[in-house]
């Protein structure tokens, strides 16, 4: 069983919460709980509050998926308007890695929640620093070989993703890409001329 859980907190929780007694042996809470996280530590029966925010506060890691079919095309995701940073920007699709998740794992995750479909981890190809200064972000973003595998791919957070598609290596929009996404497309181009 894991040590820590992870929780998103609203201002009803207090009330409904499963471990009350727990809740008053710290004596921390946050004055804004609309984005905060508890972390429950079932070793020392504490919990903590972070209001702090991945790839904002402190370095994010968000890992991404370089998906091929059986026919050679790579699939594509064009961020939403209420994706986390570059909008209406493609990407290799991917997320934020939880505590005590693998790279691996969180990206397995993601794809199945986001894309709704299954895909098999190939070989890591690059590991990409994805700063955004004007967005006040900071990232490091491990991207993967994958092979889909099963399922249909649809949108399933359309708030996050405002298009998908099935692309060809030389018809992939490069200027319409996310940073990270732009880094990661040259180093496949490099990967796939030295086979």
């Amino acid at each position: 069983m894991p040590v820590y859980k992870l929780l998103s907190l609203h201002r009803t929780m207090y009330t409904n919460h499963p471990f009350p007694a727990i809740l008053t042996i710290t004596g921390f809470y946050p004055k804004d709980m609309t984005n905060c996280k508890m972390i429950i530590d079932s070793v020392r029966k504490r919990v903590y509050y972070s209001a702090m925010k991945k790839g904002f506060d402190y370095i994010g890691v968000g890992v991404g998926a370089i998906i091929f079919n059986k026919d050679g095309k790579v699939f594509l995701a064009k961020r939403g308007s209420e994706a986390r940073n570059e909008k209406h920007k493609w990407e290799f699709p991917g997320g934020s890695v939880e505590f005590g998740e693998t790279l691996e794992n969180a990206l397995v995750r993601e794809i199945r929640e986001e894309y709704g479909f299954v895909i098999d981890v190939v070989q890591l190809l690059d590991v990409v620093n994805h700063i955004l200064p004007e967005e006040k972000q900071h990232w490091v973003s491990p991207a993967y070989l994958c092979r889909y595998k099963n399922g249909k791919p649809c949108i399933k957070e359309p708030h996050k993703c405002e298009e998908i598609g099935w692309f060809n290596i030389g018809a992939i929009p490069s200027k319409d890409l996310s940073k990270a996404s732009q880094k990661s497309l040259q180093s496949l181009k490099k990967y796939l001329s030295a086979e």
